[in-house]
């Protein structure tokens, strides 16, 4: 099986995380080799590209030739045209999250996608969150979602609401456990550190009954990341920053009596985005797209984006 061919479109901070892990798997399994990075700040891309002793070009383009998959880490509103441009090269794609700009944007790139063959697959990247991926077969039929995205205003730029931004990683876990989307979206948003939405709540109420409140932000100073799902079955508390898990569960005591049982399950550390890469390419290798599928992300920004709709008017809130 030959090394798959990738290249980093973007060598920020993302990206240059997706790079390194790359050319560390390409080390340690073979399995991948980084064939080059670009980026539109020339000086960062000959940096990254020197640093890693591969091709480096201010434009992608220049090296899609000499490659079989792109990883796309530019800011999200150039995530349309440097997607379909390696689309159209015959290359499969990992994009961050969100897939695209707008809903019609990521219909046409999935739509182009399928067409041309293409693996197209989106960096939500908690979902490889070794917690996450302990914890999500034990969770059915949730009746309550809470969830807390939270932290400090990145140094990174940012070029999207904190919905998109953050709380998107949220909406995908809870839509693909939950199976579905939600029929009513009430939410409220306030920008703090720029003209975008910093500090947002949404409650979603889904078909099937559940109800999950979420909350993100990028103006907090404690950074936080827990879900919490709560079903007949159990209570289920997921940590993504500590990838800790802890179940509560209804038992039966001696004599009969009812008591909650408290289990803090054991999870081995796990690099999320190197998992996500093996994801990545183990689909490109079989032709048959994994967790963080294309569908699963259009979901998610449809969602997302109705979040963004419910919200008020500032005006309407004083």
């Amino acid at each position: 099986m030959s090394a798959i061919r990738i290249v980093v479109a973007g060598v920020g901070h993302m990206g240059r995380l997706h790079a390194e892990k790359i050319a560390s798997l390409s080390r340690e399994e073979g399995s991948v080799a980084l064939a080059g990075v670009a980026d539109v700040d020339a000086e960062r891309a000959r940096e990254a590209g020197e640093g890693l002793g591969v091709p480096f070009a201010a434009d992608v383009g220049e090296l899609l030739a000499d490659a079989d998959a792109l990883v796309v880490a530019v800011p999200t509103v150039e995530h349309g045209g440097v997607v379909r441009a390696a689309l159209e090269a015959g290359l499969d794609v990992l994009v961050e999250k969100p897939i695209a700009a707008s809903l019609e944007e990521a219909e046409a790139l999935l739509a182009l996608a399928r067409r041309e063959g293409r693996v197209v697959q989106v960096g939500h990247l908690e979902w490889f969150n070794a917690a996450m991926q302990r914890v999500r077969a034990l969770i059915r039929r949730p009746r309550f979602v809470e969830a807390h995205r939270l932290g400090p205003f990145p140094a990174r730029a940012t070029d999207v609401d904190v919905v998109r931004d953050l709380m998107i990683h949220d909406l995908d876990i809870v839509q693909r456990l939950v199976g579905e989307e939600p029929e009513r979206i009430e939410a409220i948003g306030v920008p703090v550190l720029t003209d975008r939405v910093d500090l947002a709540n949404a409650r979603l109420t889904f078909p099937g009954g559940c109800v999950a409140n979420v909350t993100a932000s990028r103006v907090s100073p404690t950074p936080l990341r827990k879900i919490r799902f709560l079903q007949s079955e159990g209570y289920f508390s997921i940590d993504f920053l500590e990838q800790a898990a802890i179940i509560a569960r209804r038992v039966a005591g001696e004599g009969g009596e009812k008591r909650i049982d408290i289990q803090r399950i054991d999870i081995d550390r796990e690099d999320a985005l190197l998992t996500q890469l093996r994801s990545f390419v183990e689909a490109v290798h079989s032709r048959k797209v994994l967790a963080g599928a294309g569908d699963d992300a259009l979901s998610a920004l449809r969602t997302a984006l109705r979040v963004i709709d419910a919200m008020p008017a500032l005006d309407e809130l004083q």
